[in-house]
């Protein structure tokens, strides 16, 4: 008799919480307690969460932008099924994959400068590939990234991030990585001159904070980077399949780069998959004899589910029209909270493209809404931020969280299928929250200051 996983998730839901705290990461749960987001989700549909009392929810993070075409969308469900049912070959590692050939075809279509494609298991394992890719075809030790970087958590991956946070504890890392400042090419350039740098790793907008790259900033880095024999990688495990309003980002610069990495939305939400899109004399360097046919690679890479899932993904993607759908969206998001900047004070800068956008709020000009925010940095750098996305949660069904650690951004990664009921719900909500947070005293900074008593408690007990 088969395992009946609903039933099971039916009958010890009650102690997700408590079998976390014990088995898996407490500190997770502390955190959601903490925030009040602890209200056991039971399903999920299209862009919509429910929780147990089947009060919907609009999901503003699409599991850190993993379902670009909604939860549980009915085309990539009836697609692995039929995977399921079919009896397929599959994994046959003495043999090749037929579903990964026409993936990897139907991925070079969007990037017809790109000729070749190594798939993997996630973003993180897909940045590792293409770090041993640039290091191989050029002969070179030398990696270089930006500040505020985030490219994974794997070693290599790790290696190349820029937030100090998530490398604490866990050095020494991959040498040779060399950090320099995003939108600088005068420092890019004095790191190539010594012409011993492998790669140029990049995201095209980068995901902690929501930063865009300045005019003629990504051409100019792929100018620098041909000149001294470095190879640009582009990162877009984030920022691809169509979350710009281009299916790259590094398409609303006219950028090609030597190497592309996507991950999370071509999975579907899923199974997992990743993949990097190559330059073929790259891939030849790598893979240059027979007996290195198998140098580097990974067990489940290929494996018929996760191709499958990727296929069905970008063909959704296309009869919906959803790189499109986030661009017209995108836009009329940004033009909203764009007004509501010019409105408030507390609102820094509002930026973005397609549905990646990011709300930068920073200190107030009023004497007591600085104070106020005074408080609360000197206690957490970024705390404020959890006085919008609280409220939004709590009292308008809109789960959305800060776009890093120490940050005073709020990022917006929804489903690309949205509806503009949907962006009507989201101004409505963002509103009425942002306009809350400029009463002192009210109900906002209330929750401030308990939120300063538990940030003060929580460090005392370490």
């Amino acid at each position: 008799m088969a395992l009946d996983a609903a039933a099971l998730f039916a009958e010890r839901e009650a102690e997700r919480y408590a079998l976390h705290t014990r088995h898996l990461n407490g500190q997770m749960v502390r955190v959601l307690k903490t925030i009040g987001f602890d209200v056991r989700f039971r399903a999920g549909r299209g862009q919509y969460l429910f929780d147990q009392d089947g009060k919907r929810y609009l999901d503003l993070l699409s599991g850190w932008g993993v379902f670009a075409i909604g939860r549980n969308h009915p085309s990539l469900r009836e697609t692995l099924k039929g995977v399921l049912d079919s009896d397929l070959p599959n994994l046959v590692q003495m043999e090749v994959s037929t579903l990964a050939g026409v993936l990897a075809e139907r991925l070079l279509r969007y990037a017809p400068y790109l000729q070749k494609v190594f798939f993997a298991n996630s973003g993180t394992e897909s940045v590792e590939a293409a770090l041993k890719f640039a290091r191989s075809a050029t002969g070179r030790p030398g990696l270089v990234y930006c500040s505020h970087a985030f490219h994974g958590l794997t070693y290599g991956a790790l290696s190349i991030n820029g937030d100090a946070t998530f490398r604490q504890g866990f050095e020494p890392l991959l040498p040779g990585c060399i950090e320099i400042p995003f939108n600088d090419l005068a420092a890019l350039e004095r790191v190539l001159a010594a012409r011993d740098v492998a790669a140029f790793v990049v995201e095209p907008i980068q995901g902690k904070g929501v930063n865009l790259p300045e005019d003629g900033y990504l051409q100019g880095a792929a100018e620098l980077c041909r000149k001294h024999g470095t190879l640009l990688i582009a990162d877009e495990v984030q920022t691809g399949i169509g979350r710009t309003g281009r299916f790259l980002a590094v398409e609303h610069w006219g950028v090609e780069p030597d190497m592309v990495v996507l991950a999370k939305s071509l999975s579907g939400g899923h199974v997992p998959v990743g993949a990097v899109l190559t330059r073929k004399w790259i891939f030849d360097k790598v893979f240059d004899r027979m007996d290195r046919a198998v140098v580097h690679g990974s067990t489940f890479a290929k494996n018929d589910l996760a191709m499958a899932a990727g296929l069905a993904t970008l063909e959704v993607m296309e009869q919906e029209r959803l790189t499109e759908h986030a661009a017209r969206l995108g836009e009329r998001l940004l033009a909203a909270f764009s007004r509501m900047a010019r409105q408030h004070e507390l609102i820094k800068a509002v930026r973005g493209k397609g549905l990646l956008i990011g709300i930068e709020f920073g200190a107030p000009r009023s004497l007591k809404l600085k104070a106020s925010w005074n408080a609360l940095e000197a206690v957490n750098t970024g705390l404020f931020c959890q006085l919008i996305t609280i409220p939004l949660f709590q009292h308008h069904n809109i789960l959305i969280q800060v776009a890093g650690h120490g940050i005073h951004t709020i990022k917006l990664l929804p489903s690309l299928i949205i509806s503009e009921a949907d962006c009507e719900w989201i101004e409505r909500a963002f509103a009425a929250v942002i306009a809350d947070a400029h009463r002192v005293p009210g109900a906002v900074w209330s929750l401030g200051r308990t939120l300063m008593g538990q940030a003060i408690k929580a460090g005392a007990a370490v």
